[in-house]
């Protein structure tokens, strides 16, 4: 099966190179990469364009910072794939757990699988997680999800989320920003499809390192999560 790997970027310009060979490399061998630059500044949009553009199958260039829910929104008409995953740019995820993250859709068990960074054996652990708090409110955050969309996730806010992609194009997404998290996962509930989760490797970074989620977004997830369940 195809798999299309949906990557938003930022100012990364340190990682892009790695993170587009690492996910060339894997042992799937038809994968579509589509970039989509969310107008950065630091030398990333200039090295896609001259360097990196005969490795990526498809590079959209936002003309102004839109947030990683917009960059999501702008790859999803160009999905060729069956199946979709969501990409960081950074080096915080491992694509060679994109093998185990598609067993369960490939022996359809189900059309949506989460990669969790918190669950092994059943327990949360906090392996490679760069502080306790993000531990803490990464945690709360998935419990309010839960109670909220009537799931039993131990990773709501993980970055690998991969989607059947009739799915994912059928999904009709609005918010912009990191948003996109709990927006999606209150949609995929709605539709009454069962999340698997799957345990990854994980690597965080901290905000000198490049890191862009704040508190702040963590209250936006916070009303998303209402807001979809809610209001809309």
């Amino acid at each position: 099966m195809k798999l299309s790997v949906i990557i938003p970027v930022f100012n990364e310009v340190h990682t892009i190179k790695q993170i587009i060979k690492e996910v060339r490399n894997q042992e799937i061998k038809d994968i579509e990469i589509i970039v989509v630059d969310d107008y950065s500044t630091d030398g990333t949009r200039e090295f896609l364009k001259n360097k990196l553009f005969k490795d990526i199958d498809k590079i959209i260039y936002h003309k102004k910072n839109k947030g990683k829910g917009a960059a999501i929104r702008s790859a999803q008409k160009f999905i060729n794939g069956d199946i979709v995953i969501i990409q960081d740019a950074d080096l915080e995820y491992d694509p060679k757990d994109y093998v185990k993250l598609i067993e369960p859709i490939n022996a359809h068990n189900t059309k949506v699988v989460y990669g969790s960074r918190v669950i092994k054996n059943n327990r949360y652990f906090s392996k490679n997680f760069i502080s306790l708090s993000r531990i803490f409110f990464n945690h709360m955050l998935t419990i309010f999800s839960n109670i909220i969309n009537n799931q039993n996730l131990s990773d709501a806010h993980t970055c690998y989320k991969m989607f059947d992609s009739t799915v994912f194009k059928s999904l009709k997404l609005c918010e912009d920003d990191f948003a996109f998290c709990p927006e999606v996962t209150s949609k995929i509930s709605r539709l009454k499809l069962e999340i698997i989760e799957v345990q990854i490797s994980y690597n965080g970074r901290t905000m000198d390192e490049g890191k862009k989620i704040g508190i702040i977004d963590g209250f936006r997830a916070l009303y998303v999560l209402i807001k979809y369940r809610f209001i809309k």
